[in-house]
């Protein structure tokens, strides 16, 4: 019997010594395969299932969509180099002959763009391609294309280029999907794109924080989607999306005090966009209306020496005289509440409503005058373009 345990013993500990060697340096005679890229410890591995969960919870598809139509735009200024006073002495002159007017360095600045048509056409703001004299494109697939202006708006600080083709080749130009306005809210995922400092294609991620910001003293006309994704030079005119990979806005200003993002970021809506886009591109120009009148906001003061129930509504300071305003009986100190029916809430507001209206129309204002309500009609006129201040 024991001689049988010790056979047993044996033959039990030949097999494991046996086994230790063959997993070590044969595993795959047992069916096993060492793991691609072992390392000299072990280490935690995500499963394929572990990582299509994780992509569930990425925006790497709305950002897939998005990128080929986010551009980077390179422009360039010629300077003029500067007279040297001496060539305007006639000795000087008699003696060195004339300086031509030379040409001197290039002034180079940088942005980012949005391909909306396949056509080539490319929105961005205007304070980007503004005095340009050479506009370059850079595509996501290395391509270097020329591009001219097609028109532009200062009022809104949108521009609209298209890209020139070469030599009769097809481009093949990805252009990104609008989205609508009606379907974002406070709270919504939000993605910006462009190139930051010149550093490259960057996507940062945020909210849409605040919808129809004013009173910025950033444009002319301003109805801006503030978001807290990441916006920092380079980005205007870049590209602000939805989760779903859908063009909302193109990225244009931010609040800071030292020149990079502190999550105040503001955005064009792209219902205003593609308005200013249409019109541009049909007419070479933006058309708005215009009733000749200089109007300041109702504070909780005036609205109480004016005995008014509320704040509501743009107290008219001026009338330009001869102007449609004049012609339609509106004089200052009115008080318009209304334009063609929809209430104005502020100076802001009227300004937005009477540039919606068509020069030549006639439209219903209504207003209050001495604590009376009184309607009138005014015959629109057309706004003369606004050079944007610097």
């Amino acid at each position: 019997m024991r001689r049988l345990w010790l056979i047993f013993a044996q033959t039990v500990t030949v097999s494991l010594a046996v086994l230790f060697v063959v997993t070590t340096l044969k595993p795959e005679w047992l069916g096993k395969h060492a793991p691609a890229g072992a390392g000299v410890v072990a280490l935690q591995e995500s499963s394929p299932a572990t990582a299509a969960a994780a992509t569930a919870n990425s925006y790497r598809d709305a950002a897939r969509k998005a990128l080929p139509s986010v551009v980077h735009i390179f422009t360039s200024q010629k300077v003029k180099a500067r007279r040297n006073p001496l060539f305007d002495d006639p000795v000087f002159r008699h003696f060195f002959g004339d300086s031509p007017e030379g040409e001197g360095p290039k002034t180079s600045g940088l942005g980012s763009g949005v391909i909306v048509s396949p056509n080539g056409y490319v929105l961005t703001n205007f304070h980007v391609v503004e005095a340009a004299d050479q506009i370059e494109i850079a595509l996501s697939d290395g391509r270097n294309l020329d591009a001219r202006v097609v028109g532009s708006d200062p009022e809104s600080d949108l521009a609209v280029l298209q890209i020139t083709e070469s030599k009769g080749k097809e481009l093949l130009l990805p252009a990104i999907t609008l989205g609508r306005m009606d379907n974002v809210a406070v709270g919504d995922v939000t993605l910006a794109i462009g190139n930051p400092f010149g550093v490259g294609q960057t996507v940062t991620m945020g909210i849409v924080s605040a919808l129809g910001r004013s009173h910025l003293g950033i444009n002319t006309f301003e109805n801006f989607i503030q978001t807290d994704a990441a916006i920092n030079p380079g980005n205007s005119g870049g590209a602000l999306i939805d989760g779903q990979g859908n063009l909302i806005g193109i990225n244009t200003a931010i609040y800071s005090r030292s020149g990079g993002s502190l999550g105040i970021g503001f955005a064009i809506p792209i219902s205003i966009a593609r308005d200013v886009m249409e019109q541009i591109i049909q007419t070479g120009s933006v058309t708005r209306g215009w009733i000749g009148v200089e109007a300041q906001e109702i504070t909780i003061d005036l609205a109480e020496s004016f005995g008014l129930p509320d704040t509501s509504g743009a107290l008219i300071a001026g009338v330009l005289r001869g102007s449609p305003a004049d012609a339609g009986g509106i004089k200052p100190g009115d008080i318009l509440l209304a334009v063609a029916g929809r209430p104005v809430k502020n100076p802001q507001d009227m300004l937005d409503l009477i540039a919606s209206q068509k020069p030549g129309d006639t439209v219903a204002f209504r207003l209050r005058r001495q604590n009376s309500a009184l309607d009138t009609n005014v015959k629109i006129g057309k706004r003369a373009p606004q050079r944007r201040e610097r």
